[in-house]
């Protein structure tokens, strides 16, 4: 089997550093699928568990989820309840796993976060990104989509969820979240601009596929 006809770009993330929006444009460069949010109405679907589980669940170690969800909903730490059947925290997980495995074997995609580059390492040809910038050009991003009002809330929101992100990566991986030595790639998009860095990703992965 040719592995370059099934590859998947792998994106991981500071908290708003364009991501999502560079993501999309890499993936329309391409002409292969993107995944995001999606795999998680993916994995809720394919298991039963509502989305809103997934929701509260996504990219957070099983220490946070249970402590989350036992405090707000009564239940006993370490399980969720569907119906009568319990719920483990490891297998929101799993589930969203196994969607990103099914989605990489049905052909080249884009999948941002939720450690796709390690879950899919031995699944497919990963091309592993990892895209930071600086905190002046994340802050301005954070506002101007309308997560926060203020550079001070803004900043504190970027520094919170970089930490859930890199807590969920280190916990399920072997590999360090953020450290270049883990990633094939990894990129400033603030020094480029979303566009720029996109096509940069896409000259990168022809140039990775057409290697002899």
């Amino acid at each position: 089997m040719d592995k370059s006809k099934n590859y998947v770009v792998t994106l991981g993330r500071q908290f708003g550093c364009g991501a999502r929006e560079i993501g999309q444009m890499v993936a329309k460069m391409l002409n292969i699928d993107y995944y995001d949010k999606e795999l998680l109405l993916e994995a809720a679907k394919s298991s039963g568990v509502k989305p809103a589980i997934f929701e509260a669940s996504d990219e957070r170690t099983p220490n946070f989820f249970s402590s989350l969800w036992s405090f707000n909903l009564g239940y006993y730490s370490g399980a969720l309840f569907v119906g009568d059947q319990p719920v483990e925290e490891d297998n929101v997980y799993h589930a969203q796993s196994q969607v990103m495995i099914e989605l990489a074997q049905k052909g080249p995609c884009v999948i941002v976060g939720r450690s796709a580059d390690y879950i899919l390492r031995n699944k497919c040809n990963v091309i592993s990104i990892f895209l930071h910038s600086s905190m002046e050009d994340r802050v301005k991003r954070i506002i101007a989509r309308g997560d926060c009002d203020n550079k001070k809330a803004a900043k504190e929101m970027a520094l919170k969820q970089n930490k859930l992100r890199a807590n969920y990566y280190n916990f399920y991986t072997d590999k360090h979240w953020g450290d270049s030595e883990s990633y094939d790639l990894a990129i400033d998009s603030s020094k480029l601009g979303p566009e720029a860095t996109a096509k940069l990703i896409v000259d990168y992965v022809h140039t990775r596929l057409n290697k002899k």
